[in-house]
Formats: structure tokens, C-alpha cells, sequence
């Protein structure tokens, strides 16, 4: 009885697989046809090599190149067909990239970078296992190197804009040093020191022909993958409306230079709570502040009517509760 079932379900299964093969074979046979269903219906398809000249920062990515091609359309394939992750990554660039953008245009640095910090973290506030922190993902020893305020109650890696602004010095200086804004992007990614060792061992100076590791030889190739995607989100099968983007929502800076004993009660005075104070403000690691040196700190507040939050006594709430 059970040779009788498989044997039967081995001869379904081999139809199966020959009107497999002669639906691929009959319906995409041909470039026109293959093209008419791409865009069309949506299936699992082999992405199209892009017909039009690729760049990244004004410098060209030399696709008609095989292992070039092969390394871009891995990085198209993963970022397209990981349809959850990367329409996230569209809403969050929505509410995101106008302040990225700004910071980048004041520093002369190309717009392409936006899409950087992206892939670095998904334009959240992770921490990688080695440390790199925020947005830009930030080692400690390079914020310190670079001015930025780290220690237990201020951390300026989660500063978004501050963080921008170290990202934008850090690839200003690579391209000074390695002639390309591609290279810089290596860099960012390996180290200006790793980079120059592998462009000393291997007498290459571009980043197409350097053999690097991993993760940095991914690196550009993942940037423009989101890029691409991003910039053509209906020409890789994503559809999302204005009211689907996540929105910015407008805030007001307050200036303080003086301690604070504990950050819910200053919260409280401008009608929000702790947790939208510190959504605004993810840089302050701490409910308190010391501030010995009489520092100026500009603390974000959402605008009014954006959240609305009842302060309440906490021995009045711990009663309510019972």
C-alpha cells in the first residue's frame, strides 16, 4: 500500500514538475514575454540587470563587470524579496532622510550617504556586538576622537543630527585621503587604517577591485541595492501611499544648563511623559543629570496636540491600581 502511494505521488509530482518546466519554458521564453508577466503580476522573478547607468555618489558602478553584477544583484535580490524589512526601511527614510539630508547638503556631502546610515542600522538606535551605536552605527573611541559627549548620562552617538554631522567629518576626511567617495564609504565601514593596509598589499585603489572582507566588500553593493529600491519602489513590486509613510513630527527645542534631578518631572512640565521625553531626546542615558559644568543641552519637545498625556501623582496612581 504505501510503495502503490508513493508511487503515485512521485508521478504527480514529476507532472507537477514538467508543466513547471513547460510553463517557464512557453511563457517566458522570451525577454518581451518575460517582461509582460513581470510587470504585470507579482511572482518570485529573476530581477532584471537595470538598463540604465548605475552610480553611487556621482561615480560609476561598473555592472557590465560579472563579479560585479553578481555582487549587486545579491544584494537587489536579498533587499527586494525581504519585503517586510525593506518597506520598514521606506517609512522610516520618509520620516528620516529631510534631517539626514539637510546635514549632508550643509557639509557638501553627496545625498547617497543617506541611504548609509540606513544599512548601518535600519535608521534605528541599535548597538552592534562591537559596540557601534546609534543611527550611524558610531564606535566610542571614534565619537571621542571626534568631540562627541560619551559617557553614563550623555551619549551623543543616539543624537541624530550630531551623529550625521560626525558621519558627514569621518567621510570628508576619507575621501580627502583615498580620492573617492566610494572608498570613503569602505572606510567608514572597515577603518581608514585596514583600508590603506589592503590597498598597500594589493596595489589597488579602487573599491571595485580591492579584495576586502565580507562585510565590506557587501558593503556599497547593500547601499545601492536600497537605494535602487527606494527610489523605484513600484518597479520592485512596492506600493505604499503617502498616509502609509511615517511622519516627522515637529518639536521645540528647550535649552538647559543646569541639573536635573529626575527627567520624568521635567517631562512633565511640558505634557509629556518620560518615554516620549526620552524618544526625542535618546541621548540622554540616564533619569537624571548632573550637569557639574553648567552645560547648554538642547532637549527636543514634540509639539502640542502631536501626544496627550494627564500627569498623575504615583502614590495617587499605585492607589488607583489596586
Amino acid at each position: 500500500m504505501k510503495k502503490t502511494f508513493y508511487s503515485f505521488t512521485l508521478i504527480i509530482s514529476l507532472i507537477g514538475i514538467a508543466k513547471f518546466f513547460s510553463f517557464s519554458s512557453n511563457e517566458h521564453g522570451d525577454d518581451q514575454s518575460f517582461m509582460n508577466h513581470f510587470n504585470n503580476k507579482y511572482s518570485i522573478f529573476a530581477l532584471p540587470k537595470p538598463t540604465a547607468q548605475m552610480d553611487f555618489c556621482g561615480e560609476h558602478v561598473p555592472l557590465e563587470n560579472p563579479d560585479i553584477w553578481e555582487r549587486f544583484d545579491k544584494e537587489l535580490l536579498k533587499n527586494t524579496y525581504w519585503q517586510s524589512n525593506t518597506l520598514l526601511l521606506q517609512k522610516r527614510a520618509h520620516k528620516y532622510f529631510p534631517i539626514i539630508e539637510a546635514i549632508l547638503a550643509e557639509y557638501q556631502v553627496p545625498e547617497d550617504f543617506k541611504y548609509l546610515a540606513l544599512i548601518e542600522s535600519g535608521l534605528e538606535n541599535v548597538i552592534s556586538p562591537a559596540g557601534a551605536t546609534g543611527f550611524w552605527q558610531i564606535m566610542k573611541v571614534t565619537a571621542k576622537e571626534f568631540g562627541m559627549e560619551v559617557n553614563s548620562e550623555i551619549d551623543e552617538r543616539y543624537h541624530l543630527e550630531k551623529s550625521t554631522i560626525l558621519a558627514c567629518e569621518f567621510l570628508s576626511q576619507a575621501k580627502e585621503k583615498f580620492g573617492s567617495w566610494t572608498l570613503a564609504a569602505a572606510a567608514y565601514n572597515m577603518g581608514r587604517t585596514g583600508l590603506q593596509k589592503q590597498i598597500n598589499r594589493q596595489k589597488e585603489n579602487t573599491y571595485y577591485d580591492l579584495l576586502l572582507n565580507n562585510e565590506t566588500s557587501r558593503y556599497v553593493f547593500r547601499i545601492l541595492a536600497v537605494k535602487d529600491i527606494i527610489e523605484n519602489p513600484k518597479h520592485y513590486g512596492f506600493h505604499l501611499r503617502e498616509k502609509d509613510l511615517y511622519q516627522h513630527v515637529p518639536t521645540y527645542t528647550v535649552n538647559v544648563d543646569t541639573p536635573v534631578s529626575h527627567w520624568a518631572d521635567f517631562a512633565n512640565q511640558y505634557d509629556i511623559n518620560y518615554k516620549i521625553l526620552k524618544r526625542y531626546n535618546p541621548w540622554l542615558r540616564k533619569n537624571y543629570l548632573t550637569n557639574s559644568e553648567k552645560k547648554v543641552y538642547k532637549i527636543n519637545i514634540p509639539q502640542k496636540g502631536y501626544y496627550t498625556f494627564q500627569p498623575k501623582n504615583p502614590i495617587e496612581s499605585i492607589e488607583q491600581s489596586k
